[in-house]
């Protein structure tokens, strides 16, 4: 058996077993989540979102992966379109230098996030719980919102619910949580829509209740008002007047006599010999 020299072999030399797996650094991992976005698995490029289960993702790659729905990975199936994401108003950390280039001469500090909790100061890596309201999209660590309790954003003080609070990055039950908060949120939304449709239905309906008597009123104010001479202005004209059949110029006050003694109707062409100035022919009168 090769046991020369006195050794003696232990049970895993002899029998083979499985190898364990390999186990992940879970620092490094931690790190990868937070600074990676969950569709491209690209360092984060400002705007930076986030989904309502709390995942991060680069609002560039949310817009293609929109336009492109095959290249969405199963962890983003669930957007639907930009109202499913909330911009995130992020705090920088003033102490993250993440632009240099490293040299490999020194210790390269990986948890070092770029961005911190506005209210204790803590740094965004995953080491601690961070969440985010959305309503208003303001970053800060889970035990800033336990600390100083109230119902008002420690940023914005715009006011906010238990259920508009979203843990980042959620595992276990911290995710079903976001998944049933998420459901809810969607069922309040689809329950507004539907009462503004009713209200919008039930104002315009009283519109048109209100728009029917009102033109009843007019139809009777029209009805009950006398007719009155269409031709009015018609008959006031004068010319309009001198252009009817029973018109007369012999009998028109207002002509002279000169002007009247043209026309065939004055006293004068009764007794005249030959013809009207008209119809008269030198050859034949």
């Amino acid at each position: 058996m090769g046991c020369d020299g006195g050794t003696i072999p232990r049970r895993d030399e002899l029998v083979r077993i499985k190898k364990k797996p390999e186990q992940k650094d879970k620092d490094a991992e931690l790190a990868f989540r937070w600074k990676h976005c969950t569709i491209r698995q690209l360092p984060l490029q400002p705007p930076v979102v986030a989904c309502g289960l709390g995942r991060l993702y680069s609002k560039e790659s949310v817009l293609e992966g929109l336009l492109d729905r095959d290249t969405l990975p199963e962890s983003a199936v669930h957007i639907k379109n930009l109202k499913d994401i909330k911009n995130l108003n992020l705090t920088p950390n003033p102490a993250f230098n993440g632009n240099k280039a490293e040299k490999g001469d020194c210790y390269v500090d990986g948890g070092k996030s770029p961005y911190i909790c506005p209210v204790i100061g803590l740094e965004m890596n995953g080491k601690y719980k961070f969440c985010f309201l959305w309503t208003c999209g303001c970053v800060m660590s889970e035990r800033a919102l336990k600390e100083v309790k109230t119902s008002v954003c420690h940023s914005c003080q715009q006011p906010f619910t238990e259920a508009d609070i979203v843990i980042l990055n959620a595992d276990g039950d911290d995710l079903q949580l976001m998944e049933e908060r998420l459901n809810a949120r969607k069922i309040a939304q689809k329950s507004l829509k539907k009462k503004k449709k009713n209200n919008e239905s039930t104002s315009a309906e009283a519109n048109e209740k209100d728009e029917v008597p009102k033109k009843k009123i007019k139809k009777e104010e029209k009805s009950t008002i006398p007719k009155k001479n269409i031709n009015r202005n018609e008959a006031e004209d004068p010319a309009y007047r001198k252009a009817k059949e029973s018109y007369s110029v012999a009998k028109d006050p207002k002509a002279s006599e000169v002007f009247k003694s043209i026309f065939t109707s004055h006293k004068s062409a009764v007794d005249q010999d030959r013809a009207h100035w008209i119809t008269y022919n030198p050859f034949y009168n």
